[in-house]
């Protein structure tokens, strides 16, 4: 051992072989010495010592080859001819992980037996002890004893431990090992936290739990906030042993609770994690005992209070442990709503992590809601009326009958005081006999007399009832109320008021103790019922209510959380989309109200770039819609259909096309194709029963399947034509329109070849004669949907028609007689409120058929425009491709070389060829569409007429429908946009109806496109409606601006501060419009860079009245972009010179600017640089650009180096004495010189003309401004002279400082252009210096 290093390495081995059999041996002999009864002291010393000279050896000799295996260079290379590397003593690598594991059990099996009898008292030396667990715990500290291929070992050491532990009293100094261990190792958590749980369940000692989570408890927190791995390791530590022994943990949980409170954020993560295992172990379930329940609702608070925690780490944690608990059933049902308002509102949070544990957090309640399988807040609200109905009336049933008071039970009541009363009127006697006689005269007979008795005595007026009977005892001595044989006696006038206020039928037999008996009834059965433990009619229907109420409660609480997921579907973090994206997979799947709403909005991701957010999308919708459920495949497809369905009503046009990718995967290779075509075509025509939306998502399903299998609508177009072009097409022009959209898919132009012919049907099929008819048939009918299906007729026309300009004029000609024909007949009955239009001729047309003729038109010019570049041209290069191509066979087989095979060889002749038929299709347009002899022309006129009268014209739908169909005529020709482009702008501007304003917006963008150099001189106009009254025609606007600027169509040049304002626009799809702008022009270079100058300078601008909360938002947006060093420091030269002239709303613009610049030391730089253009504007007036100054500068100091920092700290300095001092006392260092002594650097001076006063110049000080000198005068400072108040603003030069002594004073004076004079003694002064100053300069 002493010379450990210098022996060989097989002299180390044969050693620990010697030891492990000398304490194998020991183990042996000592297992027969300790069982006999009695030991001699000689003999026991003997073994005592043996027993510690051997376990001595072996641990010291062990723990030295730990250590030299733990060497870096333990392991050499491998030699020539061996197949794996040696250890340095050139035994094998795994030699020494056997002989280990055969040390530790030698030593388990020596320390299992009974030697403590070897020691008196049989207390075992601590020196001993502390032997063996030094070697366990030397074998820990290498890492690799965490792995799994380390088991046996780990195992071996930990059970050897544990007979320390628990024979001989090594648990004090195991706990204090184990925190101590666990400060410097990282990779022991794990490890003692099963030897915790082994020595607790295995050995039975539970009490060392609590010993090393007090010793961990003995750390403060300021002490754990400056431990690095060390807390990391504890906080490991504590969970996984809550998870392995929560038991044991729990009675000293209140031991580790101080520790949410410190700074250490691991700490925190590891004690909420403690709570989290103890709630998930040991405490759930119902059956648990009182106090556990209430210690249960503490850690529960505990944990949900840290869901608002100021570490991220720590709310991510705590809502992860609580989708555990969901996970787990623990959570009690009375937490489900508050724990549910937490998550929802951590969907806001700022930290990404957070946000997705919240979203995991409301998929556990969803998918582990204890309410329903279907958490539609719409569906609930029917049966909880109805159950709150039935509660109702039940309760009414139940409600008890007001008690009912007879007349003897008041009676008995008022009798003592009447009785009272009686004697004091008796005693009175004669007294009051006249007033009685009266009192009952005005009372008439004797039942009035006994009536107006009654109402005294319930009254509580005894004197005036007493009196009253003495009168009518007197007056109706023959009435059976009034009969009295003693009328001066208490009793007889007692009977008979009693008679009179109890009636002689309703006299009650004397009251007894006994209640009077109830009727039996539901009551008795219903007591009868509860006292056997059964709840009754009414008490299951309040729960019934309650269950429904809560479910509802939960329903809205998921729906509102929809509206904020739904917008992180399309966040930049990968994970969060994800988790949005199963979160939208479980609402699907719960049916919750809003689940379509964001379906659609999460289709739209199967085109995302990102491959796992694609991915995740199309896993999402395979799930919900292409694995239906069934048990047959007829079940399975009529489910398919059915959700398909319900996602394609009412979507739009783009959630369509998303939707058709998925579906064409699915029919591609599905083998429920043929079924799922069978229950649309059944759907379609009728023969299932469904509503007229399920009809029309039924036959656009149908175009979808076109596209894998043409047949499929191509061999019943009969059907689509009977059924939906036939003659009910007018009951429904919405199921046209996508019939007509699904006969489109069999001319899919992406599936194609540029070389094969396009499919085209004959002029004269039954289809496009049904198509005409229909159009027609609907010309004069005023029904809002037939636009949408014309315009989808015009393009099916001229997708399939061979013949498509040739039918679509007849169908012109077909429609204008129709229309002539209508207003010859009168027009019918003429609709009310202007819906007719006087023509030239005298006779009326109805407005929406002159606008459904006008609209037709529109769409026809525009269809054959496209025809021309799209079709014509196509078919053009496919036929010269032909033609080459069987041109060019025989040149290849006669291996010609002439110029047209050289031009061919270098694609000349392709691309002249092109330009040829290009420059014919353009000619086609300018010339021929819009000729003399052409159908189309003949329109143009009545739409140019149309558009110029709006007054004539008042009808909106009229009017909108011909300023659209004029502008598809001007993208025709050239000329005709000319002729007409004037009065497209007029009607951009002037335009009543916002409909019209937006049409034409998007009109002049297409214009520009097609025709840049007519529309680029009045692309102002289009600017100009971004400040729209109308929300739409903002939103309109800016989505044309969006497009043509980043396609280079539109240069930004004075327009962009309006484009700017719409980032503060009230309506949220404008301000996120005009962000997508902004952040996709800030990736072209220097862009927003460039514009920079003209934002701030236009919306600064007084007239604007742009608010500073608004500006302030704008130019912080602006100013993120600028991201380089080299436009920082060139934006603060041009806002320095700007603040130079600024006015006051200006300076504060430009200040709030300066604050707002990326720091660098180049940028104070330049500040300092152009301290002259600022230095003025840093009074009192110039409060806000201090202030700005000196935010930027405290920017500029986070993370500056030492020379840096003393740079801004100088210049702060200067700031500061200039900001409270004024300028004129603050030399340029910013300090003013001593008193007496002249400024250094300035004795170069020159006298200037006349006695008594010298003028200099600073020779050294130049100024930036042209408009402005500094000129140094030095002359008597008499009293008029002082500062003043209302004196001009001049100030003193920057840098020069002011002299004093023997009476004369040195005043540098600086003078702008158009400075006023107050006074007429300053006139005069400066006039004299103006003088000096020109007199000195010739």
């Amino acid at each position: 051992l002493s010379h450990f290093q210098t022996v060989d390495q097989a002299v180390k081995t044969e050693t620990l072989d010697l030891l492990v059999k000398v304490v194998s041996g020991l183990a042996v002999s000592l297992a027969t010495v300790l069982s006999s009864p009695s030991l001699p002291a000689a003999d026991r010393k003997q073994q005592q010592t043996a027993v510690k000279m051997a376990v001595f050896l072996l641990c010291r000799l062990v723990e030295s080859l730990e250590s030299a295996a733990c060497l870096p260079g333990y392991v050499t290379a491998p030699s020539k001819g061996s197949k794996r590397a040696r250890p340095a003593g050139g035994s094998e690598p795994g030699q020494w992980d056997s002989d280990r594991e055969e040390v530790l059990q030698c030593l388990s099996q020596l320390l299992q037996l009974e030697i403590r009898a070897l020691w008196s008292l049989s207390l075992v030396d601590e020196d001993f002890i502390s032997c063996v667990s030094s070697c366990c715990y030397k074998l820990l500290e290498t890492p690799a004893i965490s792995q799994a291929r380390s088991r046996t070992c780990r195992l071996a050491v930990l059970h050897l431990l544990g007979l320390l532990v628990k024979r001989y009293n090594h648990m004090l100094g195991a706990s204090v090992k184990v925190v101590q261990f666990l400060q410097h190792f990282e990779h022991l958590p794990s490890v003692f936290a099963q030897a915790l749980q082994l020595w607790t369940e295995e050995y039975g000692v539970k009490g060392i739990v609590g010993e090393v989570i007090r010793e961990i408890s003995l750390k403060s927190s300021e002490e754990m906030a400056r431990e690095g791995s060390g807390v990391k390791a504890y906080s490991c530590f504590l969970a996984e042993l809550a998870a392995l022994v929560p038991e044991a943990v729990l009675p000293h949980v209140s031991v580790i609770l101080p520790y949410l409170e410190g700074e250490c954020v691991s700490l925190r993560v590891g004690v909420c994690e403690v709570l989290g295992e103890l709630v998930l172990r040991c405490l759930s379930g119902e059956d648990q005992a009182e106090g556990r329940r209430t210690l249960r609702g503490q850690l529960l608070d505990t944990l949900q209070e840290h869901c608002l925690d100021t570490s991220a780490q720590v709310r991510a944690r705590a809502l992860q442990l609580f989708t555990r608990v969901l996970q787990s059933k623990a959570l009690p049902l009375v937490r489900y709503r508050e724990l549910l308002c937490v998550a929802v509102g951590r969907l806001c949070d700022r930290s990404v992590i957070v946000c997705k544990s919240a979203i995991q957090l409301l998929c556990a309640f969803i998918c582990n809601n204890p309410y329903s399988c279907k958490l539609s807040s719409a569906d609930l609200k029917a049966p909880l009326e109805k159950e709150l109905a039935k509660l109702r009336a039940l309760r009414e049933q139940q409600r008890p009958a007001a008690p009912v008071i007879e007349a003897w039970e008041v009676w008995q009541a008022m009798e003592p005081e009447l009785l009272q009363t009686v004697w004091v009127e008796l005693e009175r006697g004669s007294e009051a006999e006249g007033d009685r006689e009266e009192e009952i005269q005005a009372q008439g007979s004797a039942q009035d007399a006994a009536l107006r008795v009654r109402q005294l005595l319930h009254g509580n007026k005894y004197r005036q009832a007493v009196r009253l009977v003495l009168s009518a005892v007197t007056l109706f001595p023959q009435s059976e109320l009034f009969r009295c044989t003693s009328p001066t006696s208490a009793d007889g006038l007692m009977g008979v008021l009693g008679l009179v206020f109890k009636g002689p039928e309703k006299t009650p037999d004397p009251p007894t103790d006994t209640p009077p008996e109830r009727s039996e009834g539901p009551e008795e059965d219903r007591s009868e019922g509860e006292k056997e433990g059964e709840p009754s009619e009414l008490q299951k229907q309040e729960m019934l209510v309650q269950y429904l109420r809560d479910t509802e409660s939960f329903a809205l609480q998921v729906e509102e959380a929809i509206a904020t997921i739904g917008t992180m579907l399309y966040w930049k973090t990968t994970s969060v989309v994800q988790e949005a994206v199963q979160f939208c997979v479980a609402v699907c799947e719960f049916g919750v109200s809003q689940s379509l709403v964001v379906m659609r909005r999460l289709l739209p991701l199967v085109w995302s770039k990102d491959t796992a957010v694609k991915e995740a999308a199309m896993e999402a919708c395979r799930r919900l819609y292409l694995h239906p459920q069934g048990e047959t495949q007829r079940l399975k497809a009529q489910t398919l259909v059915h959700s398909l369905s319900l996602l394609m009503i009412d979507a739009s046009l783009g959630t369509i096309q998303c939707l058709e990718e998925i579906v064409l995967e699915f029919l591609q290779g599905s083998a429920l194709q043929a079924s799922v075509v069978q229950v649309l075509w059944e759907r379609f025509t009728g023969r299932s029963q469904c509503s007229a939306l399920e009809r029309r998502a039924a036959v656009l399903l149908l175009g979808i399947a076109a596209r894998v299998e043409k047949e499929v609508v191509l061999s019943n177009l009969d059907t689509l034509i009977s059924v939906a072009l036939g003659e009910r097409v007018t009951e429904d022009f919405l199921l046209a329109r996508d019939t007509c959209i699904a006969i489109t898919k069999i001319a899919d132009q992406h599936k194609v070849p540029s070389s094969s012919q396009p499919f085209r049907l004959p002029a004269d099929h039954p289809l496009f004669t049904a198509l005409t008819d229909a159009i027609t048939a609907g010309l004069l009918l005023s029904d809002a949907h037939w636009l949408s299906f014309m315009e989808q007729a015009i393009n099916l026309l001229y997708q399939l028609s061979e013949s498509p300009d040739k039918t679509c004029a007849r169908l012109l000609r077909r429609s204008a007689q129709q229309l002539l024909d209508d207003v010859a007949e009168g027009g019918g009955a003429q609709p009310e409120g202007g819906q007719s239009e006087t023509g030239d001729q005298g006779g009326q047309v109805r407005s929406a058929s002159l606008a459904h003729l006008l609209s037709l038109c529109g769409s026809v010019a525009f269809r054959q425009l496209q025809h021309l570049e799209r079709s014509v041209s196509a078919e053009l290069r496919r036929r010269r491709a032909a033609r080459e191509e069987r041109d060019s066979a025989p040149q290849r087989r006669g291996q010609a070389s002439n110029e047209s095979a050289v031009e061919a060889e270098m694609g000349l002749t392709g691309a002249s060829a092109d330009d040829t038929e290009a420059e014919l299709i353009r000619k086609i347009c300018e010339t021929e569409l819009l000729s003399d002899d052409s159908v189309l022309s003949c329109f143009l006129p009545l739409l140019v007429s149309v558009c110029s009268s709006p007054g004539r014209y008042s009808h909106p739908p009229l009017y909108t429908a011909t300023c659209l169909a004029l502008a598809k005529y001007m993208m025709i020709s050239s000329t005709t946009c000319e002729r007409n482009v004037q009065l497209l702008v007029t009607v951009l501007d002037r335009a009543a109806v916002p409909g019209v304003r937006s049409n034409a917006a998007v009109a002049v963008g297409d214009l520009t496109v097609r025709f840049p150099n007519l529309l680029e001189p009045w692309t102002p106009h289009l600017y100009a409606r971004l400040s729209d009254a109308c929300p739409s025609v903002r939103l309109t606007a800016l989505t044309v601006l969006t497009h043509l600027v980043l396609k280079d169509m539109v240069k930004v040049k004075g327009q962009a501060s309006e484009m700017s304002l719409l980032l503060v626009d009230p309506d949220p799809p404008i301000r996120s419009l005009a962000l997508n702008f902004f952040n996709e022009l800030a990736a072209k270079d220097n862009a927003i860079y460039n514009l920079l100058p003209d934002i701030i300078s236009r919306l600064s601008e007084h007239d604007r009245a742009v608010k500073e909360d608004d500006f302030n938002t704008i130019i912080k947006q602006l100013f993120s972009y600028i991201t380089k060093d080299k436009q920082s420091e060139s934006l603060v030269e041009k806002l320095c010179q700007r603040i130079r002239t600024a006015k006051e709303c200006q300076l504060r613009a430009l200040s709030q600017c300066l604050s707002l610049l990326p720091v660098s030391d180049r940028a104070l730089g330049r500040l300092q640089e152009n301290w002259e253009c600022y230095c003025d504007k840093l009074g009192a007036e110039g409060a806000g650009l201090y202030e700005a100054l000196l935010s930027l500068t405290a920017r500029m100091r986070r993370g500056a180096k030492p020379e840096l920092r003393a740079q801004i700290e100088e210049f702060e300095r200067r700031l500061t004495a200039v900001h409270t001092r004024g300028l004129e006392n603050v030399e340029e260092g910013g300090a003013p010189s001593p008193s007496g002594s002249p400024a250094p650097g300035h004795a170069d001076r020159r006298p200037t003309r006349g006695t008594g006063m010298q003028c200099t110049v600073d020779t050294k000080l130049h100024c930036r401004g042209a408009h402005t000198q500094y000129v140094l005068l030095e002359l008597p400072r008499p009293v008029w002279a002082r500062p003043c108040s209302t004196a001009p603003q001049y100030h003193a030069c920057p840098g020069r400082p002011p002299r004093h002594g023997d009476g004369r004073g040195a005043m540098c004076v600086r003078q702008r252009v158009g400075t006023c004079i107050c006074t007429l003694v300053f006139n005069t002064f400066i006039s004299l210096v103006q003088g000096w100053r020109t007199s000195f300069w010739l």
